[in-house]
């Protein structure tokens, strides 16, 4: 929880002037988050560019987060939805332009195929953060949580509760570099890399999956579980949702429990697995932070362009090679043991964390 409230206290703290430099911060992957600023806007807008907004946390934390923050300092925020179409994005981001969008946050359906509208919206003198997930250009502010260190928590909490046996990984979108950050943190908490094994962990199935999708992850698990037999002891899933799909693929073969599962992003029925024990670790990204963080850094960007003068950023080298300022905020692996975290903090009711579970059971509970 010490944590937890290091982040919140990094990131309500945010106030300085718009156009000054770093301020001394240490930030980065890795680190909680920018210093604040009170920096002001009034009569700037700032567009959002979702790339899904059905996923539960977008709706719930992050918008309502990034909307306060910029109303707060006087700025108008808009927004449009590309229902998971990469098409529909690229014209989204030219949309918010044209309805007069000075910043332009994009949540990327594929951080390659939105490198166009990006370009174009630079060209055009309209800053652009990347949000939680990585674009490609040394001129977009990219704000995420450090998803390596998540990967990391995720195989650390499995491998503590079994470490050898049959392991299957269930990744993310293939076009979202998350999920190979992701995987290369679960290599950095000892799971072997990608097709590969080692003397105790056995590599018996590894795949991406389109949209992050849940029922894309079931149908993966359902037949990960055939090719094997039914004999897989540990499920690396990159998160909740999938992990959603792969225990109700392991509910219907009567392992829901027996196989340890991963998760990330703090969904309430993640949360509630967590507490009846199908789902061993949740890694919370508080997504309240998340936005915060971005909604006052766009309103930054209203009156300096440059990604690098806004508070609290870092250079951060992305795997093609370029330097990105960046924000990246510090999650938190949360299990049976620590799940009063996300009560204390507001995040989950207990009737919503312990519904069906025994009472006294968990800590929370």
């Amino acid at each position: 929880m010490r944590t937890r409230l290091m982040a919140l206290m990094a990131v309500a703290v945010i106030g300085f002037a718009a156009c000054s430099g770093n301020g001394g911060a240490t930030t980065g992957p890795g680190a909680t988050g920018p210093a604040s600023t009170g920096a002001t806007a009034t009569g700037c807008t700032i567009g959002v560019s979702w790339n899904n907004y059905q996923e539960e946390r977008w709706a719930k934390w992050d918008e309502p987060a990034i909307k306060a923050a910029i109303e707060a300092a006087g700025g108008k925020y808009i927004s449009n939805d590309a229902k998971s179409s990469e098409e529909t994005q690229t014209s989204n981001v030219s949309n918010l332009i044209s309805q007069g969008a000075k910043v332009v946050i994009i949540l990327a359906q594929n951080g390659t195929t939105i490198k166009t509208a990006v370009s174009s919206a630079l060209s055009a003198n309209v800053p652009v953060i990347a949000y939680d997930r990585l674009i490609e250009d040394p001129k977009v502010l990219y704000i995420t949580f450090d998803n390596k260190l998540v990967g990391k928590l995720q195989a650390a909490a499995l491998l503590k509760v079994k470490n050898a046996g049959n392991f299957v990984v269930i990744k993310g979108n293939k076009a979202d570099a998350n999920a190979d950050f992701l995987r290369a943190g679960m290599v950095e908490a000892g799971l072997p890399d990608v097709g590969q094994s080692s003397a105790t962990l056995k590599n018996v199935g590894e795949t991406y999956t389109d949209n992050w999708d849940p029922a894309k992850a079931q149908s993966e698990m359902e037949q990960f579980l055939t090719a094997n037999s039914n004999a897989i002891d540990i499920a690396f899933v990159e998160n909740d949702g999938m992990a959603g799909g792969a225990i109700a693929a392991l509910q219907a073969q009567g392992l829901a429990g027996k196989v340890p599962v991963s998760g990330q992003d703090g969904d309430l029925a993640a949360l509630n697995r967590v507490a009846l024990g199908t789902q061993t670790v949740d890694v919370w990204k508080d997504a309240r932070l998340l936005g915060k963080a971005a909604g006052e850094a766009a309103i930054q960007l209203c009156s300096n362009p440059d990604a690098s003068k806004v508070s609290g950023t870092a250079p951060f080298t992305t795997p093609g090679g370029n330097t990105v300022s960046s924000i990246a905020l510090t999650p938190d692996a949360i299990t049976k043991d620590n799940l009063k975290d996300v009560l204390d903090a507001g995040w989950i009711t207990k009737d919503a964390l312990c519904k069906d579970v025994t009472a006294g059971s968990v800590a929370g509970c």
